[in-house]
């Protein structure tokens, strides 16, 4: 076997199939035997032992040589196999696994997280693994690879997706109560499509850029971000929202949407906000018109109450549910209501909390801050204290992740 280039399936398969193989053969060949053995000396075909024969020296040989040289192949196969799953393609592309109770974040060479591995279809992939906690094991059975992440150590392991699809992780070391939770994807798609992903085409980085545009254009300096009142509307909240506005002299009441938005830059003196002068100035063909578009996809984001798990920006820039999956949160706690290590995250904010101990409260922003800065302070009745404390957050972090968690209301 060639441990150079191959897939880590190549390089795992041919082992198993022959040692499958060799045990079926071996297997056959002692039943047929014992089969045989029973037939031809049974009790009433030889009711007493005639044989003399107390050694045969051919049979010894045969019963050393053979199973030797079963068990040197396999352990050459063995070997190559391991070779070839420890060293890793030229040109791989790598990316950083760090596992958590219970969780795991990918990190790429521009930064960017995720928690779920993405990586192009075809091209090798080479995955340092992590652990901030506890042993952990990175297993994903359909590339055949399993490597332990020892607290303090860093481990490797590399694979190349040939078909696009989403494929599963788990962790194959018992890691504590959430163990079972314990598991994500990998996400193979065609390599444009993946450039295209890590460039932050989509998803948080992309409001990111939406909010750096509004700071270019000068936006920010007459609307807030966090609901306060300046020389125009917040932001916040913007998309969706119900505006009374004056438009030829009337006033109305319209829904704040992306056409409403872009008419808002392109004539914005057409329908001036009620309460705020018409001082805006017009946009029309100052800003190109993908920018706009971008600009609106942030605007129509901020300050939204969040589905599946994405979340809007705060007024700081950042954005909660990407805070939330970076640090581990989503592996003990479910976005859907259901029960995991700790309590769901879905309709938790403003929702009465029964401690262990018998004491109620609100989960309001001081619990919150409180859970996250010290989690065994006050733990909810039915879930274990096993929450790590936070302190390397931010202020401003914990006040994203909050913010992201007021928007996961029932």
């Amino acid at each position: 076997m060639n441990p150079a280039l191959i897939t880590t399936q190549d390089a795992v398969d041919p082992v198993f199939w022959f040692i499958l193989g060799i045990s079926g053969v071996i297997l056959l060949a002692i039943t047929a035997t014992m089969i045989w053995f029973v037939i031809r000396y049974r009790r009433s075909r030889c009711p007493e032992p005639t044989s003399q024969c107390d050694s045969n020296l051919t049979l010894e040989v045969i019963w050393i040589v053979v199973p030797t040289i079963i068990v040197l192949a396999m352990f050459y196969y063995g070997w190559a196999g391991y070779l070839a799953l420890r060293q890793v393609p030229p040109g791989a592309m790598e990316i950083t696994a760090t596992a958590r109770m219970w969780s795991w974040d990918f990190e790429y060479a521009n930064g960017r997280h995720s928690d779920r591995l993405y990586v192009p279809v075809g091209r090798p992939v080479k995955v340092r693994l992590f652990s901030k906690d506890v042993l952990h094991a990175f297993f994903v059975p359909a590339f055949r690879i399993k490597r332990d992440t020892v607290p303090g150590m860093e481990n490797y392991i590399w694979f190349v997706a040939d078909e696009q699809g989403s494929y599963d992780i788990f962790c194959a070391e018992y890691c504590g109560v959430g163990h079972a939770d314990m598991h994500t994807t990998v996400e193979a798609v065609p390599p444009a499509e993946f450039e295209e992903w890590l460039a932050g085409m989509s998803g948080s980085q992309n409001t990111e850029k939406g909010r750096s545009l509004l700071a270019r254009y000068g936006c920010l300096g007459c609307h807030s971000l966090d609901g306060s009142k300046l020389v125009g509307p917040s932001f916040k909240g913007l998309g969706g929202r119900q505006v009374t506005i004056i438009a030829d002299g009337e006033e109305r009441v319209i829904t704040s949407d992306r056409d409403y938005i872009r008419r808002s830059l392109i004539a914005p003196g057409a329908a001036v906000v009620k309460g705020y002068p018409p001082v805006m100035p017009s946009y029309a063909g100052q800003i190109p018109g993908p920018e706009v578009e971008e600009m609106i996809d942030y605007l129509l984001r901020i300050g939204q109450p969040v589905k599946n798990g994405e979340s809007a920006e705060s007024e700081a820039g950042l954005d909660g549910a990407d805070l939330a999956r970076r640090q581990g949160c989503l592996g003990c706690h479910s976005l859907d209501g259901s029960r995991k290590v700790g309590p769901s995250f879905k309709g938790l904010f403003g929702r009465e909390r029964r401690l262990a101990g018998g004491r109620t409260l609100i989960a309001d922003e001081a619990y919150l801050t409180r859970a996250i800065r010290e989690p065994t302070a006050d733990v909810v009745e039915g879930y274990p204290p096993v929450m790590p404390p936070y302190p390397q957050l931010r202020a401003e972090e914990v006040e994203a992740i909050i913010e992201w968690l007021e928007g996961l209301r029932e």
